[in-house]
């Protein structure tokens, strides 16, 4: 029959991208998918063929003027079918006039520059087995004790959007673990560390400098006992392609973060661990 149909997932069925996720070795948070549907609800696409899922993408919109892509699989048997083309088609459409940004794949960086997406940089993800510190500092407290107005804007140096309801959903997550340090009655820095299908990720990790990002992130550690973890780093900060060389961590993979627009300026530097690579 062949009848492939599209339509909005409901927030019970973002489970599903995130399990195909899985599968391809993305290693999705295991609360992930109710962070996501927190912030559009209406972002998120199946693709059905004769009633069985075929492909996925989401498209987030934040605010008016940016989105971001993630979820674009196509079921390994269907590929190079079209079916993935026709599902991006209706993702690129939710977003309207929106900016739109994602993590792609590198090997299909010309494909995404064929839809007007332009390479920013390189995410890089380290990943390995580090020992929680023996005493974190005492001056790290928990980033649930900082009021969420501080974090949205600490968080907006480094994104290219409000995103209050993600970070409230982000922050509060069961199994979700954040921690901040204060300098002068100022957040100097703040990092979330979560459960993962393997091992646990740290994201995101924002700090003034190298040392107060470690500080943090020995706390994480911490937190959750050491193990194994994995850190998304951009490849155009140095100082945090150091810290994670100096926890022992190694590249696993990287993705291209490309943008179909201008985006406002950005303090990568502060930038020591991306959020999440399919939602930014």
């Amino acid at each position: 029959m062949n009848t492939f149909t599209i339509r909005t997932m409901r927030p019970d069925e973002i489970s599903l991208a995130v399990d195909w996720a899985a599968a391809e070795g993305w290693n999705p948070g295991l609360a992930d998918a109710g962070c996501f549907a927190s912030v559009d609800s209406e972002g998120f696409f199946i693709g059905e063929l004769d009633g069985k899922p075929a492909a996925t993408v989401s498209c987030v919109n934040y605010g008016a003027r940016f989105s971001f892509l993630g979820f674009y699989i196509v079921r390994a048997d269907l590929r190079g079918s079209g079916y993935g083309l026709r599902i991006w088609n209706a993702a690129i459409a939710h977003a309207g006039s929106r900016v739109i940004g994602l993590d792609g794949v590198t090997a299909q960086q010309d494909n995404y520059r064929k839809s007007g997406f332009q390479l920013a940089y390189a995410n890089v993800r380290y990943g390995g087995t580090v020992v929680a510190p023996a005493a974190p500092r005492a001056d790290v407290i928990a980033l649930s004790d900082v009021p969420l107005v501080d974090v949205e804007a600490d968080d907006a140096t480094v994104f290219p959007a409000p995103r209050s309801l993600f970070l409230r959903a982000w922050i509060g997550s069961p199994g979700h673990v954040g921690c901040a340090l204060m300098r002068n009655g100022r957040l100097a820095g703040w990092g979330v560390i979560r459960p993962c299908r393997k091992g646990f990720k740290i994201g995101p990790l924002v700090a003034d400098d190298r040392a107060t990002a470690e500080a943090v992130l020995s706390a994480l550690l911490g937190r959750v006992g050491g193990g194994e973890i994995f850190l998304d780093v951009p490849g155009i900060n140095r100082e945090a392609i150091a810290l994670a060389q100096d926890f022992g961590l190694a590249p696993v993979f990287e993705t291209a973060r490309m943008y179909t627009g201008a985006i406002p300026p950005l303090r990568l530097q502060r930038v020591f661990g991306v959020t999440s690579f399919e939602l930014g």
